[in-house]
């Protein structure tokens, strides 16, 4: 049987443990009984890089996040990811271009990228993203699934619609404009649909959503349409299948006891739908409910076998599994080389 591939992974809230108060509680140096991700569980699950996010929780669901506030928080979250690299000894690199990343894959080495999940701590005129790109930012997620200063995130109602409320605002619009020169990848995963069909016109990189599932499969506002995986494959970008339940059932329910044939459902529609080169995995762990089956990150190799069961072969799960993801970073980090 050849070797698994190693798996990059479009977003996981793991850095959490280490800036937030209300979740710290263990070290991702070390491995823990709880949560889904550390450096540990990441050797022993072919778990190569990813998206690491930091995220500003709403003072209450739905609310907006205060500038100060936001830049606060976040700032402290992109510490701990650089505290972690220099208290990794080697074992966890944050990468600040394609080739790095792929040094990384090399050497047998995480390779985290810096991502936003929202744009809370950017000021509405920009002046503050150069020095947060100098701190190793690659990757910005619109908003998360609330307003803010640059557009509207959709709630996470069960069968609901992504069509909700108003477009990109100005500030939006110049967001995405200065980190398509930049070299920042834009993240449509919780922008609304009319966020989302702003950015396919005004963006000049390939679409993302690093952490989304097929709407017509489980109807939360969360996932895309078919449209919008549509006009994915036409920009040469990527999905990046979350495995949180409530995106992947039909009944968009928080339940454990969902088998990984749910998740593969979802690589296997948008590989039938739009071609393999446009799915990837974005698992989203220590930020939601997984499948019992699946576990932690330890069982990625599971997943991988049962995609091979559902007709992936070699070069597909090499695809799926970073080959997609490194196209699309290397494409969309060009522009800021």
């Amino acid at each position: 049987m050849p070797k698994r591939p190693l798996i990059f992974d479009g977003h996981n809230d793991a850095l959490q443990v280490l800036y937030n108060p209300g979740k710290m509680g263990r070290d991702l140096l070390e491995e823990s009984s709880s949560g889904h991700l550390d450096l540990p569980r990441a050797a022993a699950g072919g778990f190569g890089g990813g998206m690491f996010a930091v995220f500003v929780s709403s003072p209450r669901p739905g609310a907006a996040v205060e500038l100060a506030c936001a830049q606060e928080v976040t700032e402290r979250g992109m510490k701990s990811l650089l505290d972690l690299e220099a208290r990794a000894q080697g074992r966890l690199r944050v990468v600040r271009d394609a080739a790095s990343l792929e040094r990384a894959f090399r050497d047998g080495v995480v390779g985290a990228v810096m991502h936003l999940e929202g744009a809370e701590a950017i000021a509405p005129g920009l002046e503050n993203l150069g020095a947060y790109y100098g701190l190793g930012l690659r990757s910005i997620g619109l908003v998360w699934s609330r307003p803010n200063a640059f557009g509207t995130g959709v709630d996470f109602r069960s069968g609901g619609s992504p069509d909700q409320g108003p477009g990109l605002t100005a500030e939006g619009k110049a967001l995405v404009a200065a980190c398509n020169r930049m070299g920042i990848l834009v993240d449509l995963s919780h922008l609304n649909e009319a966020g989302f069909w702003d950015v396919a016109r005004l963006s000049s990189a390939p679409l993302v959503a690093t952490h989304s599932c097929v709407h017509r499969l489980s109807p939360s506002p969360r996932n895309l349409t078919d449209a919008q995986l549509d006009a994915i494959a036409a920009s040469n970008g990527i999905v990046g299948i979350n495995f949180a339940t409530i995106f992947l059932r039909a009944d968009n329910r928080k339940e454990p006891d969902t088998p990984l044939s749910e998740i593969v459902k979802h690589f296997r529609y948008i590989a039938d739908r739009i071609g393999v080169a446009h799915v990837g995995f974005g698992s989203d762990f220590d930020g939601c409910t997984l499948s019992r089956e699946l576990g932690d990150a330890r069982g990625l190799p599971r997943l991988l076998d049962a995609l091979a069961d559902a007709g992936f072969g070699d070069e597909d799960l090499r695809l799926v599994a970073h080959g997609n993801w490194m196209r699309v970073l290397a494409a969309t980090w060009k522009a800021g080389a």
